[in-house]
């Protein structure tokens, strides 16, 4: 008897199997855990936390940072490398991202951001994390170590989590689990569902909020996982990410965390400039997300989003650049940076906004961020700097791996370069 196979199984069979051949893999190889030192000597230290050492010793030891400065202790058994001429900065951060829980946006199958319903906060990005994106290889290559990778749907979406860009499993390239509780605050504008939205968020902050004191009283209070996963949130462990626009949406999110006594920080901002001494005065962090864009307004001027990190560091706010949310365009990142200094944002200032800033908001400043004896040895090596568009990546050590760069861009590019060749010189292939 032949077997039967259901509509939907038969479907997901084929649509893999077209993508499959459509678009090969091309991942990076990953790379073993650092078995001896590395020495990198002769290059330009730019710590971002404690200045910038020309001619400067860097010593890797055990996935960490053991040794700094231009003279320091050497093991015999040290691997050196010579980057004299080249410059070292920590591996830059992208704070929000939709990286391993989105492959091909025309392919639904490929993607696991959303799921049903609005009120998901045992979501936990992390475990749905695909480690062999072809997308990580691309934002390895771009000097990004790190990236929070953050699911979307509904009010509440889930649990963010810090991931690396290498490793074979999501577990192995989890630096961080639950970086922070996903809430999406409903449009106040024109939104006939405005007061049910709103009403669902309350009460289910109010549940979960009521569940904690049931479980911090009682061990035996019966577990959901649902309210378990917000319980870090009531205990001021984890900070409540709310991703909002518009100046309604931001003021009343404010006022909201305020009340539920939370730790809030904005993301996607794009109105925050209107509000930077409110949000300065309040210690409120704002991840701003993209930079690169159009204004929202016709009255607004065209360089509106660009000129908005300048503004907030004006005020004194504390933010970080996180670029765009989509996994093919992460390796942009360091470009929506660029495009803040041309609208006023000083250049130090830009590179800590990749780097220093986000770890600091996200919780993960004492492992990476910047470079310093005892972080991990999470940095890149280039030729000039990652604001400039024709700066190269030379290297890149995630927890004092040296990760192989290859990826699908190099290999395209590779590829399309004997296309030249060979109109150049037909016929040397015989």
């Amino acid at each position: 008897m032949m077997p039967r196979f259901s509509p939907s199984i038969t479907l997901l069979t084929i649509t893999i199997y077209v993508v499959s051949i459509a678009f090969p893999v091309h991942s990076q190889v990953p790379a073993s855990r650092q078995a001896v030192p590395v020495l990198l000597s002769g290059g330009t230290i730019h710590t971002q936390a404690q200045g910038v050492i020309q001619n400067g010793m860097l010593l890797l030891e055990d996935g960490k940072i053991s040794g700094m400065g231009t003279e320091i202790q050497v093991p015999e058994n040290a691997v050196k490398i010579d980057i004299s001429g080249k410059q070292v900065y920590p591996a830059l951060i992208h704070s929000r991202n939709l990286m391993g829980l989105s492959e091909i946006n025309a392919v639904p199958v490929t993607s696991d951001f959303a799921e049903l319903g609005n009120i998901n906060p045992n979501v936990r990005a992390e475990v749905a994390f695909h480690s062999a994106s072809t997308h990580i290889g691309i934002a390895a290559a771009a000097g990004i170590g790190t990236i929070v990778s953050t699911p979307t749907s509904g009010i509440i979406s889930g649990l963010s989590a810090a991931m690396q860009t290498d490793g074979w499993t999501w577990d192995q390239m989890t630096l961080k689990a639950s970086t922070g509780l996903i809430v999406n605050w409903p449009d106040m504008l024109e939104n006939e569902n405005l007061d049910k939205q709103l009403t669902e968020l309350h009460d289910a902050f109010d549940n979960a909020r009521r569940y904690h004191h049931a479980r911090k009283s009682s061990d035996a209070h019966p577990v959901d996982v649902r309210w378990e996963a917000m319980r870090a949130v009531f205990e001021g462990e984890m900070p409540v990410f709310i991703h909002a626009n518009e100046i309604s949406q931001i003021q009343a999110a404010i006022s909201w965390a305020e009340r539920e006594e939370i730790t809030m920080v904005l993301t996607g901002a794009r109105d925050a400039g209107y509000l930077a001494s409110q949000l300065a005065q309040k210690n409120i962090p704002v991840v701003i997300t993209p930079v690169i864009g159009g204004p929202a307004r016709q009255w607004e001027h065209y360089g509106a989003a660009y000129a908005l990190p300048a503004k907030l560091h004006n005020a004194g706010v504390e933010f970080c650049i996180a670029g765009d949310f989509g996994a093919a365009s992460a390796y942009r990142l360091p470009f929506h940076a660029a495009s803040a200094v041309a609208f006023g944002l000083p250049e130090d200032e830009a590179l800590k906004a990749l780097t220093l800033y986000p770890a600091r908001i996200l919780g993960l400043d004492t492992m990476i961020g910047s470079i310093e004896p005892g972080k991990d040895a999470t940095l890149i090596i280039t030729d000039g700097t990652p604001l400039e568009f024709a700066t190269k990546i030379e290297k890149v050590f995630i927890q004092g791996k040296n990760i192989d760069l290859e990826n699908k861009h190099r290999q395209l590019y590779n590829l399309y370069r004997q296309k030249v060749k060979q109109q150049d010189n037909p016929g040397e292939n015989y």
